[in-house]
């Protein structure tokens, strides 16, 4: 683990400004505090593309700009004993997937499993954060969500998909659950802001232009996507096939389908968020969810110990020459969470200069220790 050289700000302390800042801007405050939770558990678990990092550009830069509501109405539009399709009218998607995923879990405790969509939403944060509120019931948590146009298709150059999570969260007797959570491209757009912020290079192989060259350059690649000069390759690369990039291009249009085809919503390039005389305009986005219950199945204790043994033995295989060590999905988060709960969250000078910014145009009383 690299070491860290950026200061730490608590946990409690950024929690509360999160939540006051939202409520700055119009957010409920009950629904401010699940925000501020969703994007600081990006930062427990060391996924800062979507943490502190997203709070001013994606959340609050929105609401100004008016492509997101910080009054979230959500609409139950269809709804059985196993099921829910709701609209969230341009709300917050967090609060939103917050809301029916509560609703799927007392669903699946009473009839095995459950499923829901949601359409017309926001970003909802890290998808993992939506699949563990499963895992941490002892049950199984699937999600995945449509975005902004940023992959191309295999053989293409065009922005056609959004970097699209399929997200798993199961269960083991281990101290922490198994979650995969990952877009289907190489590198999702939350990195290269990521990158861009830090003034780093975005490496070679992520993006290619329409011409088929690569392109590196962090800050020029996140303007290419707005404009459709640029894409992401999907998850074994592009534009060819040699990769086996189908792989990743077929996953990321089976969470397309998904986000938009249950909850009968938008998809592709009706998410820009930019409408055709280039004005703001709102993004609209999917998400579908589903929960399963082991106790419907031979048991929840069964399935975390099976799980759990599944984990261990591939922990315990043989490891590659210069290798020392194997891990499986969620364990690295694990232990960045181990390294900074005593810590605080680490805070770059871009995000300094954020939260200092939005700290005094509301007129908050926080000092932060990177202030000196």
């Amino acid at each position: 683990m690299l070491t860290e050289t950026r200061p730490y700000v608590p946990w409690e302390l950024m929690n509360d400004f999160l939540t006051d800042a939202f409520v700055g801007y119009g957010v409920p405050r009950d629904d401010a505090a699940i925000c501020a939770d969703v994007l600081l558990e990006s930062d427990r678990r060391g996924i800062e593309s979507h943490g502190c990092n997203r709070f001013k550009p994606i959340y609050i830069d929105r609401i100004v700009n008016g492509t997101l509501l910080p009054k979230t109405n959500l609409e139950i539009v269809r709804e059985t004993p196993t099921t829910v399709v709701a609209d969230a009218h341009d709300g917050m998607g967090m609060v939103a997937a917050h809301r029916v995923m509560t609703m799927l879990l007392e669903k699946a405790r009473a009839y095995g499993m459950a499923g829901g969509a949601i359409r017309n939403s926001t970003h909802y944060g890290i998808a993992g954060y939506w699949a563990t509120m499963a895992s941490k019931e002892g049950m199984i948590g699937l999600t995945g969500t449509n975005a902004r146009p940023s992959i191309a298709p295999t053989f293409g150059v065009e922005n056609m998909l959004g970097t699209n999570p399929l997200t798993f969260a199961l269960p083991t007797d281990e101290e922490f659950p198994f979650c995969i959570d990952c877009a289907t491209s190489i590198v999702q757009r939350g990195k290269i802001e990521y990158y861009a912020r830090e003034g780093k290079p975005t490496p070679a192989g992520m993006v290619v232009a329409e011409d088929g060259s690569e392109v590196t350059d962090s800050q020029a690649i996140l303007q290419m996507l707005v404009d459709g000069t640029a894409a992401l390759a999907p998850l074994g690369g592009g534009p060819g096939d040699e990769m086996c990039g189908y792989k990743g291009y077929g996953y990321a249009t089976v969470v397309e389908i998904l986000s938009a085809a249950l909850a009968g919503g938008e998809f592709m390039k009706a998410l820009t968020g930019v409408a055709q005389d280039g004005s703001h305009q709102m993004y609209h986005l999917g998400h579908f969810f589903f929960v399963v219950d082991p106790d419907a199945f031979a048991g929840r204790e069964t399935f975390r110990k099976v799980a759990g043994d599944i984990c261990r033995e591939l922990r315990a295989s043989k490891k590659a020459p210069g290798y020392d060590r194997i891990y499986t999905a969620g364990e690295k988060e694990w232990l960045v969470w181990q390294e900074r709960k005593d810590r605080g969250v680490p805070v770059g000078e871009a995000v300094q200069r954020e939260i200092i910014e939005v700290r005094d145009k509301l007129g908050l009383p926080y000092r932060f220790p990177f202030e000196g």
